[in-house]
């Protein structure tokens, strides 16, 4: 029998019930959202399940939504069953004054360089992580770049014909 999405559902709301919160198609592409202190549970059950078979993990990734209050970060994984070729997206959100979710790198060690860039970005604590640390930017560095917490431009700059730019 083919995977498809019925089937996922199926197994995930028996597994988790309501610690699964919502499911939607973007684009084509399954999403569904967990409680945050379930992802590992969530990950493992899909890499683990005969029937699902989720075993590469393609990306991890942070948004950065400050007008949800209490789940303004978001951490994104795309998952992949190789061999039925279906792709899956699944989401946590969390609170930007503790970022905290729990790491994937002992079920998948390419996950560790992806969350290190996930929180030298966006500041996500991956608990459990053996080596969280900046990855790409200067250790020194006392904020997250990709947080929509500054202005996109200076403000300030006398340099720039608004004109030019279409304003």
């Amino acid at each position: 029998m083919s995977l498809n999405l019925d089937i996922i559902k199926e197994k995930l709301e028996a597994q988790f019930g309501d610690k699964i919160l919502s499911w939607e198609e973007p684009y084509g592409m399954p999403t569904f959202t967990v409680q945050n202190d379930h992802n590992l549970k969530v990950l493992t059950f899909l890499f683990d399940e005969q029937e699902l078979g989720f075993q590469f993990l393609t990306d991890i990734t942070g948004v950065h939504y400050p007008d949800r209050k209490g789940e303004e970060i978001a951490v994104v994984y795309h998952l992949h069953n190789l061999k039925e070729n279906f792709r899956l997206r699944m989401k946590v959100y969390a609170p930007i004054e503790k970022p905290d979710v729990y790491t994937a790198t002992g079920l998948f060690s390419g996950a560790n360089w992806m969350e290190r860039e996930t929180y030298d970005f966006f500041g996500v604590n991956f608990i459990g992580h053996p080596d969280l640390r900046r990855v790409l930017n200067v250790d020194e560095m006392d904020y997250f770049p990709l947080r929509k917490e500054y202005p996109l431009e200076d403000q300030t700059r006398i340099d720039k014909d608004d004109e030019m730019f279409g304003r």
